[in-house]
């Protein structure tokens, strides 16, 4: 089945009375977690982007303070969980900033692990990713806001390499 253009369907939702578009976004959050998250995202947090990042932040420091560092193996698994949800809530905001935030938080986390990330290639390699993520999402900001988040980054790459 070949779905149609974004256009299309906007037109198409903008002629559906208000009753039929609430079924139609109930139905549409029922089908998939991802889109409930997403509703929920839109409706609840979207307006207050701060709660967001500030609620996100917490979940990560939880989910890192979770993890059994007794297994490498485990170890990575948890953190490459931990970093497909930052990037879940990323895509919801869209926002340059949240993503800035929230990375900038899982590399501190990331840096704080008992496990030597240069030791583990794989480890090494998501932590470099990121770095380059965040100088990515960096360069989107206006000028101000990339002087302020240049310095963040900085001292927050440099503390793991003392």
């Amino acid at each position: 089945m070949k779905s149609n253009s974004l256009a299309q369907l906007k037109k198409e939702l903008q002629t559906l009375p208000p009753a039929l578009l609430v079924d139609t976004l109930l139905r549409l959050g029922k089908f998939k977690k991802e889109n409930k998250e997403l509703l929920h995202y839109l409706l609840f947090e979207q307006l207050d982007e701060d709660n967001y990042i500030k609620n996100i932040k917490e979940e990560v420091s939880l989910d890192f303070k979770a993890i059994n560092y007794s297994n490498a193996y485990y170890a990575k698994k948890s953190i490459r969980k931990i970093l497909r949800s930052i990037n879940k809530y990323i895509k919801y905001s869209g926002k340059p900033q949240t993503s800035i935030e929230l990375l900038l938080h899982f590399i501190q986390e990331f840096q704080g692990i008992p496990i030597a990330i240069e030791s583990s290639l794989a480890l090494s390699n998501l932590y470099d990713a990121q770095i380059k993520k965040i100088k990515k999402e960096i360069d989107k900001l206006h000028e101000d806001l990339q002087y302020d988040y240049q310095k963040l980054l900085t001292a927050s790459h440099f503390s793991s390499t003392k």
